[in-house]
């Protein structure tokens, strides 16, 4: 099973690659990617830094053109194409088939993975994308049970990754009508839930701080509360003079506890969210989830959810909280 880690600057490429990663994913400094905050991503002279440090290692760098252009901007992902290409990227991640399409004729030999955008939960789906733009593997939504996991895996004609650990969207992977809809910047176009233009901390004398989103009051911390990025999903809300989390805690997805299932099942990479944070962060994770998976391929009959590793990926989840999300529903 691969490893795949998150970077979006190049001390996490290093540190993700010195924990055991066996690829990392990245974007380019613009809005062709799903993590276009400001501050985070790659020029093209840190991409061939990346790549040369992961190559000289014998591991992969996968570049993110997960994001959907308008028709004025598309020439915008097609040279983020050519450029990932020039550049020698072991894949592109791609969701639009515009961009796919494109990559398919310019540049048949760069393998082109369905971006978890491309919501593709079908075996016809996957055969489909499969055909028509050569996909050579495919992210699975984080909506799919366990069991809808086994079934595609089953019959997909591409290899599948799913994801393994770190934020959970209640949207349809990115698709937030509530960002949009307070800030009128879509995820999927502009790159990024809560754009930081729309984002307004507020100091009380209390020690508290609260955030707004383009003027909306999104949730007020306390003097010791640690407070995460503010997204409108896992904001807290008065409704019916109550208030709480009223669309989604925050918590972080974490499927350690079922990666025997998934590694039977056919899952050939498990991918880590997160290209937004730190490098503490990336290191974590990616240390403890290399552990867990060298030990369940050195002895899978052995293998045991560890405490240490559930504890330390704990710390690092968001409401330092976590859940297996759809992985556990039962019903279909």
């Amino acid at each position: 099973m691969e490893l795949v880690c998150p970077a979006g600057n190049l001390p996490a490429l290093n540190t993700a690659l010195e924990a055991g990663a066996d690829a990392v994913y990245l974007g380019f400094r613009d809005q062709t990617n799903a993590r276009a905050f400001p501050g985070l991503n790659f020029t093209e002279a840190e991409i061939a830094t990346g790549l040369r440090t992961a190559h000289d290692l014998g591991r992969k760098v996968y570049i993110a053109l997960n994001t959907y252009p308008e028709t004025a901007r598309l020439a915008h992902w097609q040279r983020a194409v050519d450029r990932a290409a020039d550049l020698g990227a072991n894949a592109i991640i791609a969701a639009d088939m515009a961009v796919l399409d494109y990559a398919a004729k310019r540049h048949p030999g760069l393998p082109r993975h369905l971006s978890v955008q491309g919501s593709a939960t079908t075996a016809p789906a996957l055969r489909y994308m499969h055909e028509r733009f050569g996909i050579a593997r495919a992210v699975l939504p984080r909506v799919l049970s366990l069991v809808q996991v086994e079934r595609v895996c089953a019959a997909s004609p591409v290899p599948l990754e799913a994801f393994a650990f770190g934020s959970l969207c209640i949207m349809v992977e990115g698709r937030c009508q509530l960002s949009s809809y307070v800030t009128g910047a879509s995820p999927n176009r502009h790159g990024v839930c809560s754009p930081a233009q729309f984002v307004r901390w507020e100091e009380h004398g209390d020690g508290g701080r609260s955030v707004r989103l383009n003027g909306v009051l999104i949730d007020r911390f306390d003097a010791e509360e640690p407070a995460g990025y503010p997204t409108v999903c896992k904001g807290r809300f008065d409704v019916g003079g109550e208030v709480f989390h009223a669309l989604e805690e925050p918590t972080s997805l974490n499927t350690l506890p079922i990666l025997p299932k998934l590694h039977a099942a056919g899952v050939v990479a498990l991918k880590i969210e997160g290209r937004q944070r730190g490098a503490a962060y990336i290191g974590q994770v990616t240390t403890t989830w290399r552990r867990a998976i060298d030990r369940l391929l050195a002895a899978p009959q052995d293998w045991q959810c560890r405490e240490e590793w559930m504890a330390a990926l704990g710390r690092h989840a968001e409401g330092h909280q976590t859940t297996l999300g759809p992985y556990h529903r039962a019903w279909h």
